[in-house]
Order: structure tokens, then sequence, then C-alpha cells
């Protein structure tokens, strides 16, 4: 019988992998949790664009359309996503959110069990994304709070917030660009920020940022880091006078230890302007203000908690797995586990590159289907 291969993800990770074994004329069988192609990105919020250019940005075996912008608008990404799909005829399984994953010790083979079916497959591709789960902390007194509380999962403009004082909690590059947005809706944006911001131009000196750091990624680590640090001191300065602190290493030193540095698409700017105000970490929030560390109170009418996300892996994979795979924040440790007792289990996505997510994806599913066919009898 053909070894049989489960996807678990219809997203650009899961489509991307489910391409190229189609490229091979390999079977493959996809689940979705949602009911539809790309669920994530058809939810964010309305300006999004991809960070990278789209040359390196494409699923393997299918460029964008030659009339898309450089960056790619969120909808017109989500239209490629389906036209991959349609291309590669692949049909996910729709509604079919996986609740547990665990090896039959009889055969070797992988159970996924989900909501309503159970599926056997001699390997499973998890690409579930690294955006799966928002992660909503608590802050002190938010209960308190008699304004608007979303996480960033939850906005889609800043047309709801004209006039309004808006308090951003946390910058990473959702946190950069929805106070970009509230801006450009009119509201009166602060960034919350607890920690010193690694920050690359979207662009260096009227280029794409993206080929710079690929080819510095094919340099010795502290060369690159070298040269990343020389890249950002002439392109975003010294911002520390800003609130924005100033970072110990390199961006790129900081990447390679999974913090991904900030890439600003015009929100700096706007910081050094004034139009966007930056304030230290929250000490408590009362019913119309914001007590910070550093004793200022401010009227708020509205907070966003750009909080960032969680894998989620460890619910459908259970604590001994998930001992087993993940490191301290959540993510898979390799692609793949040569233990017998992990084989033919694999990671995609769970990655972000300075060079791009994109772009790596590419790379990862041509190295894992690469494995596969070496060692899980898939002919070439």
């Amino acid at each position: 019988m053909e070894p049989t291969t489960l996807i678990i993800g219809a997203g650009p990770a899961g489509l991307a992998i489910a391409g190229r074994l189609a490229h091979r004329g390999l079977p493959f069988t996809v689940l979705e949790a949602s009911d539809h192609i790309g669920f994530s990105w058809r939810n964010h919020y309305d300006r999004l664009h991809l960070h990278t250019v789209k040359e390196y940005s494409a699923l393997p075996h299918l460029p964008f359309p030659a009339n898309y912008p450089t960056y790619v608008p969120r909808l017109q990404f989500v239209e490629y996503l389906e036209r991959y799909a349609e291309h590669f005829n692949i049909k996910p399984n729709f509604n079919q959110k996986v609740v547990n994953i665990r090896r039959n010790q009889s055969d070797r083979t992988w159970q996924v069990q989900t909501q309503t079916d159970t599926f056997t497959a001699d390997r499973v591709i998890v690409a579930t994304g690294y955006n799966r789960v928002p992660n909503a902390p608590e802050l002190p007194g938010q209960r308190n709070f008699r304004g608007v509380v979303w996480h960033s999962h939850e906005y889609r403009n800043g047309a709801p917030f004209r006039n309004e004082n808006v308090l951003v909690v946390g910058m990473g590059n959702t946190g950069a660009e929805l106070a970009l947005d509230l801006l450009e809706n009119g509201a009166k944006p602060f960034i919350s920020v607890r920690s010193p911001i690694n920050i690359i131009r979207r662009e260096v000196f009227g280029r794409p940022a993206q080929p710079i750091a690929i080819l510095l990624s094919k340099l010795p680590n502290w060369l690159c880091d070298r040269l990343a640090k020389l890249t950002q001191q002439l392109s975003v300065g010294d911002v520390s006078v800003y609130g924005l602190g100033k970072p110990k290493h390199p961006p790129t030193y900081d990447n390679r230890r999974g913090k991904t540095p900030v890439i600003d698409i015009g929100t700096i700017d706007q910081i050094k302007a004034g139009n966007i105000t930056v304030v230290p970490s929250i000490d408590r929030i009362n019913a119309k203000t914001v007590i910070f560390t550093d004793g200022r109170e401010l009227p708020f009418d509205a907070i966003i908690l750009a909080t960032g996300y969680r894998t989620g892996l460890a619910s459908f994979l259970g604590d001994t797995l998930s001992a087993q795979i993940l490191n301290e924040r959540g993510y898979p440790k390799k692609l793949w586990f040569d233990d017998a007792d992990l084989r033919g289990l694999y990671f995609l996505g769970f990655s972000v590159p300075v060079t791009g997510v994109l772009n790596l994806l590419n790379k990862d599913s041509e190295r894992i289907v690469d494995h596969i066919a070496e060692n899980n009898s898939i002919p070439a």
C-alpha cells in the first residue's frame, strides 16, 4: 500500500507543502479547521500587506501574477492562495479541527483525531502556523476599564476610533502598524513599549530590505550582525530618545534567538514627528485612565492588545509529545525528528526569519518533501 501523508492546515504553509507534493504527483490529504483556505489572512486587519517583496514571497512552483504590486495586499494574497489551491487541485477537508495527535504503537502510523472524525496516516505534516491562538494577557486593573479592550485579531481598521485616545499595548510588527493605521484614521495613538525594540526599515535607501537580508544571511553570523547593525544605524538611527530604548544586539542576532524585529513601514517617522506617542509599561488600568511605570496617568477611550499569538500546538500534541518536540516558547525545535517514536511527524511554518516567512516556507517545504522521499518509501 502507498504511504499516506496528512497535512494539517490550509494556510500558506499547508498549501506550500501540498503544492510540492502535488508537483511530484504524490497523494496527500489536507485538514483545515475552518471553512476557508487562508482563513487567518481573511480576518487580519484591512491595511495589512506582505512586508516582503513578491519575488521572494510566492509559494512553490507558482509565482505571483505580474500585475500584483511589490508588497502584496491582504485580499490579493488570499486570492493568490485560492488560485494556488485550484492550480494544484488542493481540496482540503474543511471544518476538521484537530484535537489530538498520537502514535499507533502497533503499526507505527499516526492517528489524528478531529472534533468529528479520525484519520490515520504514515506521516503527518503540522502546518497550523505560529499565529494560531491570540495571546491576550489580562493587564492589572483591566476589568475596571470602561472603554473598548480588543486583542489585535479583533481589529479591522481605525475608523471606529476617530478623535479618540487609543493605547496600543506592544510594539511588534502588528502593534507598530495598528498605531499607524489609527493615526491615519484620525485617532490619537499611543504605544506601550516594555523593552528596547529592534527596528528594520522595510526599504533601505529606496530599495527593499529583504534582498539585503537574504544576502547578509549567507555571511558568517558575526559579519552579518555587524553589517545589519550598521545598516540599522544609517537607516533608523538612535530612537532611544523617543522611548524605544537601545537594543543590546543587532536585529539579526536577536532574530536567531526567536525575537522578531519590527519591519517599519512609517511608524518610526510618525513617532519622531510626535504624532504617535511612546509610553512605558502599564502599572495599572483605571476606569478611564492608565497609569504607567514612569508615574504618568493618561486618559484613554480604547486599548488594543498587540500582544501576539501562540502556536497552540500543545493543545493537540498532548504533554508527552509536547515535551519531546516543543521548545520553551511552544515552537517546534526542528522541522522533523529522527527518533523512532517521532519519525513521520513534520512541522512547517513556525519560524520568523528576517529573510521572510514565505521565503523560508518555500525552502523548508522542499527540505521536508526531500526528506520524505528519502526516508519514507516515497519515490522522488
